[in-house]
């Protein structure tokens, strides 16, 4: 079922060591619970419908608030993977608010 509250994480992968990349992927879940994130999606992405996509893979979160979406990003857990992720893939993350 599609989320109509809160806020979505989208983000946009190129992956550069697929090892170091299955590393990261397993561990993101346990940072996402106090957070009360979960994935919605996850996978490559397909052809674009129009412009120019920033990676070969895709992802998408949803949580209740920005402020929950911020604080999992912010936190000791999830910061603690960062170096993984960056030797892993080029990664971009942002925010998306739904206006319905």
């Amino acid at each position: 079922m599609l989320e109509t509250t809160g806020v979505l994480v989208m983000g946009q992968v190129t992956v550069h060591d697929e090892a170091l990349w299955a590393r990261y992927r397993q561990q993101v879940p346990a940072t996402l619970a106090p957070w009360q994130g979960r994935v919605l999606a996850r996978g490559t992405l397909g052809p674009a419908l129009c412009g120019q996509p920033q990676g070969e893979q895709g992802v998408i979160l949803h949580f209740p608030s920005q402020a929950h979406a911020e604080g999992w990003y912010g936190s000791p857990a999830y910061q603690a993977l960062l170096p993984l992720r960056q030797a892993a893939a080029d990664m971009s993350l942002m925010l998306m608010h739904s206006n319905t």
